[in-house]
């Protein structure tokens, strides 16, 4: 992507909108911020294929409906009318917003243009493209409204992704059910969802860093690709129980500073409802590593890669490092500090 000039330049428009967004003083200059940040993502999306342009209509199309709702709502808001109570204003602008950032129960359109992105698009809509809505979905919390979205966005990340076979739809599930958990966490405390939002990054780009480096799409490829290294199955087994949050691993730090909080908080019902959801995401994590735990699974010995020896396989390696052990150093910084 990088070695384009053009991609170059949406890339840093992509990112200048966000950060308009999020330092915006007033409702319009977010609603500019998030339209620039559209504008940008499109060309980067669409790469001359059939899929990603059918993907970067859709998305287009989705996010053009709620940026209008979002206008609207903010100009009825600012014009303070009579006709219309402010529960009926805020209900708009927190809908809209969910939609941008592809929640649930607005979440229909997420898994389908993630199905005709490549991969490190994919990962700039998972993670980049989230920070803008969450940020100034943070701002207008509509108690009603985010308690639904937060339930919903657990069970359908949790049940959507069990007879999926595609890893973009499967990763675009795990992505809901994540920002259910992050909607948790927003709901009691700011810094707590962003803090949540870093670690789901990093899992998140260490797994489509993998995935874009062999080139993998589809749950049948992991079979075939990892039959000449154990490594390798042990890489893929670590990092996808480290993001569905399995306690050694490093994804379960965020989710255990939330489940501490909403005890704390007395949330005892949507703790349980959530966790219990993040079970079924773990049933399909690990599908996606059943090789992995197969260690006498049938090896073609003639089969042959070269990829210890470069840079990206060196830069996954760390990542694995980081998200497997990264937990006994993060959280013993924690409690010190």
């Amino acid at each position: 992507m990088l070695n384009n000039s053009s991609k170059i330049m949406f890339l840093s428009i992509l990112m200048m909108g966000t950060l308009i967004s999020i330092s915006a003083n007033s409702w319009m200059s977010a609603w500019m911020g998030l339209e620039i940040n559209l504008l940008a993502f499109i060309p980067l999306m669409s790469d001359n294929k059939l899929m990603s342009t059918e993907a970067s209509l859709k998305y287009f199309l989705t996010q053009a409906l709620a940026s209008s709702v979002f206008l609207f709502s903010v100009i009825l808001f600012m014009l303070n009318s009579n006709k219309m109570s402010s529960f009926v204003m805020e209900m708009m602008i927190f809908s809209s917003l969910l939609l941008k950032s592809g929640s649930a129960p607005f979440h229909f359109w997420f898994p389908n243009v993630m199905e005709g992105l490549s991969w490190m698009n994919a990962l700039i809509l998972m993670t980049w493209q989230k920070i803008a809505p969450l940020m100034l979905i943070s701002y207008i919390i509509f108690k009603p409204l985010i308690i639904m979205s937060i339930m919903l966005s657990s069970l359908i990340g949790a049940l959507g992704g069990l007879n999926q076979t595609s890893l973009r739809k499967l990763m675009a599930y795990s992505s809901i059910n994540h920002l259910g958990w992050m909607l948790a966490a927003m709901y009691n405390s700011n810094n707590l969802w962003f803090t949540y939002f870093i670690f789901y990054s990093f899992l998140t780009f260490s797994m489509i860093f993998m995935f874009n480096m062999f080139k993998i799409s589809h749950i049948n490829q992991l079979f075939s690709m990892f039959f000449y290294s154990k490594k390798m199955k042990f890489f893929l087994f670590f990092n996808l129980l480290s993001l569905g949050g399995l306690p050694p691993f490093l994804g379960f730090f965020p989710k255990w500073l939330i489940i501490e909080m909403l005890t704390m908080n007395n949330q005892l019902l949507l703790l349980t409802f959530m966790m219990m959801m993040t079970l079924i995401t773990l049933y399909f994590y690990i599908r996606l590593c059943y090789s992995a735990f197969m260690l006498n699974y049938y090896e073609n010995n003639w089969m042959y890669f070269s990829y210890y020896n470069t840079s990206n396989m060196k830069i996954f390696m760390i990542c694995t490092f980081f998200s497997s052990f990264g937990l006994f150093f993060i959280s013993s910084l924690y409690f010190y500090f």
